[in-house]
Formats: C-alpha cells, sequence, structure tokens
C-alpha cells in the first residue's frame, strides 16, 4: 500500500490506500466514497465537459434541490477528487494509468464492456499491474446470456422478484430506494477489504465481479425458499410483514398508527395480556403459533386493532414499552430529520463544496475510536493539476 505523508486520513483504516474510480450513478460511487470513508485516496475519473455537454458523473446533473447540487451526488461523493479525464484521448490516458502504476484499487461500474474496449479488463490490468484489486459493478456479472444488457435499479428490482413481493396484493412496487445499487455498493466494499487483506499474504490482487442480480437474489431468499421447497408464493403484505404476524404498523383510537414487531411467541403472550388485554387470544388454536397467526391474520389483525381503539398512539408506545414489546413510529421522511436518536449521537455533520457548507449524514461503520473523515464534496475537475503534479505530469 502506499506511503503518503500526514494528512486528513491519518488514523483511519485505510489510510494510505489508493482508489481508482471510473465510475457514475450509484453503486459505484457509494462503494468508493465508503473506501473514502474509511480512509481511502479516491480519486475519481471523470469526463470533462466537451461538444456541449456538462460533463462528470451523471448524478451530477439528476436535480439541483441542494442549494443548486444534486441530492444523490451530495450523498455519494464527498471525500474524493474528482480529475477530468477523457479516458479514450492518449495524454489523459497517461494520467490514467499513471494513477493505476499507484493504485491499490480500481473501482469501475460504466457500462457492460466499456472497460474492456479501454484495454483495462482484468487481464490486461492484472498483467500490467498484478497488485491492484480490479471490482467491477455491474447489473447481470460476467458471462451468461445478460451480461451486455444496460441495467438500472428499478429493471433489476423487478428481475430479481424483488418486486413480486413488494407492495399490496392488487399493487405490487418498487421499494423507494435503489437496492440493487446500494446492495451492490455494500458487497464491493466487503469484497474489497477481503481483497486486500489477502494481498496482505500473497502480492497479488484479485478481480471482482459484482452482480446486482446477485445481490438481490441473495436477499430475497426465505422467499425462494418458500417456493422451492413449500410450493409457497409469498404475498404482498404492504405494510406488514409477509412471513410474521403481527409485524408492521396498527392503528390506535386517535387515527394514530403503532409499529408493532412480534418476533417469538414470548412477546406475542406479553402482548395479549400486557398490551391488547386479551389473555384468551395465547391459546386460541387460531393463534397459538405464528404460521397459524399468519394463516388467520385476516380475523386477527381487525382484532388487534380493535384492541388497540382504546389507546392513543403515544399510550399505546407506552404500553408497549412498559410490555418489552418491540415496536417503532411510522415516520416520515421530515421525522428523520429530527430524530432524537441521530440527534444524540451526534450523527450530522457538515461538509463543503463548491455551493458551501452542507449537511452529511455520518456512515454507520461506527469503529470505536475511527476519527469522522469531513472531507468536501468536489467539483468537476477540482483536483485535476493537483493530481498531475503528484504524479510528474504537470
Amino acid at each position: 500500500m502506499q506511503d503518503q505523508s500526514a494528512s486528513p486520513t491519518d488514523g483511519l483504516p485505510l489510510s494510505g490506500v489508493r482508489v481508482v474510480a471510473l465510475e457514475q450513478a450509484v453503486a459505484g460511487p457509494l462503494c468508493s466514497r465508503h473506501l473514502a470513508d474509511l480512509g481511502a485516496d479516491v480519486v475519481k475519473i471523470e469526463q470533462p465537459p466537451r461538444d456541449g455537454s456538462a460533463g462528470g458523473d451523471l448524478a451530477r446533473h439528476y436535480d439541483a434541490v441542494v442549494q443548486g447540487l444534486a441530492a444523490h451526488w451530495v450523498w455519494l461523493n464527498r471525500g474524493k477528487r474528482s480529475v477530468a479525464l477523457n479516458v479514450k484521448d492518449p495524454e489523459d490516458r497517461r494520467v490514467l494509468e499513471a494513477l493505476l502504476d499507484r493504485a491499490d484499487v480500481f473501482v469501475h461500474n460504466l457500462g457492460p464492456g466499456a472497460v474492456d474496449r479501454l484495454g483495462y479488463g482484468w487481464d490486461a490490468l492484472h498483467a500490467r499491474w498484478p497488485k491492484v484489486v480490479s471490482c467491477a459493478i455491474s447489473g447481470y456479472g460476467m458471462g451468461g446470456p445478460y451480461q451486455e444488457r444496460k441495467a438500472y435499479d428499478l429493471l433489476l428490482q423487478g428481475e430479481s422478484g424483488v418486486i413480486a413481493v413488494t407492495g399490496t396484493p392488487e399493487f405490487p412496487a418498487k421499494v423507494g430506494i435503489s437496492i440493487g445499487d446500494i446492495g451492490a455498493a455494500m458487497y464491493a466494499v466487503s469484497s474489497i477489504l477481503a481483497a486486500l487483506f489477502e494481498r496482505n499474504r500473497t502480492g497479488e490482487g484479485r478481480m471482482i465481479d459484482i452482480s446486482m442480480l446477485d445481490c438481490l437474489t441473495e436477499w430475497i431468499m426465505p422467499p425462494v425458499y418458500y417456493e422451492m421447497y413449500g410450493g409457497l408464493e409469498t404475498p404482498r403484505a404492504g405494510m406488514r410483514h409477509a412471513m410474521m404476524v403481527p409485524q408492521g404498523p396498527y392503528r390506535t383510537g386517535d387515527g394514530g398508527s403503532v409499529s408493532i414487531g412480534v418476533q417469538n411467541d414470548p412477546q406475542w403472550r406479553r402482548l395479549c395480556i400486557k398490551v391488547l388485554g386479551h389473555p384468551e387470544w395465547i391459546d386460541d388454536p387460531r393463534f397459538r403459533t405464528n404460521p397459524l397467526r399468519k394463516e388467520n391474520r385476516e380475523i386477527l389483525e381487525p382484532m388487534i386493532e380493535e384492541a388497540l381503539s382504546i389507546y392513543t398512539r403515544a399510550s399505546a408506545m407506552e404500553a408497549l414499552d412498559k410490555a418489552d414489546i418491540p415496536f417503532g413510529s411510522l415516520n416520515e421522511v421530515a421525522d428523520v430529520l429530527n430524530h432524537p436518536q441521530h440527534a444524540a449521537r451526534d450523527r450530522w455533520f457538515e461538509v463543503e463544496s463548491e455551493v458551501g457548507k452542507v449537511r452529511a449524514f455520518a456512515p454507520p461503520f461506527n469503529i470505536l475510536g475511527m476519527p469522522r473523515r469531513a472531507d468536501a464534496i468536489p467539483a468537476l475537475g477540482e483536483h485535476t493539476d493537483e493530481v498531475k503534479r503528484e504524479l510528474g505530469l504537470a
């Protein structure tokens, strides 16, 4: 790993690691941002403006809600250095290759086959830079009939079956955040860390092939097992849990709701006795076990809401807390901004950007004693000259 002089990353686990990121949108940038959070020097390669185009990562241009910057861009790119290069231009390729000379990790999630066509596919890369860990993130992975398909999160949620188990019985729905991209990014981070750990022993980099389809399929394995071994479809249960009852939001008497999360029979017994006031439900042959409660949910769940009608939302939460029943609020996004737990744990901080300071949420690694990295969100090409000078190519 690279030796560097004192820097803001000192004291972070990946201080001294150089990451070259040929990335765009969400999956690649979230992966490399987390590596930056852990102390890596992430050099982000972006297309310079040309022929009337604005250039840069396409996420820069999704919207302008954060004081003129795009929400996804602000979320995904703090702590990186932006270098504007036309990677098809011979002079700019010299810069990219000089970066790879000093790199530990190469992250890329361009379109299918793009990196291979540029000449930086695994075989060529490994022959020239054998210590570099290369991480490719794509929709469908390498090989197979779908290898060349373009892929976006919505498409992969459908392809993987996630949409089949999300929504209500009448209306399927996608998950409201980009879970395919996020899942791929997190598997990429953990795979990169494992490959760097192994390289300490072998001196050799690894090729990592992250498929969004693989990641989402891994996450829907319980419904897959229901189908595979039980011949059962997992029903779309809206805001309720498809496999556990009672789980989800239930109405209270004041028109509010409280989310209940019963996981086992002791919790069910306490709920019946201490909150719902119906101890006879414990031995009711329709409700004794979770499979029975799931089978009879259309009978049971209205009964639960009727029992909760004597409570306000606040008093129901107090009763659940006293009974040691897992519960939570059905918050709006605005509620998250002022969540008391985030305030108590100091999760919000500020970072600089080309439009001034913006708020950021602390990455959830939470390694005891690790300082928080708060480097700026880069402007397009902000660090091009700086990086060229470091490489002796100014």
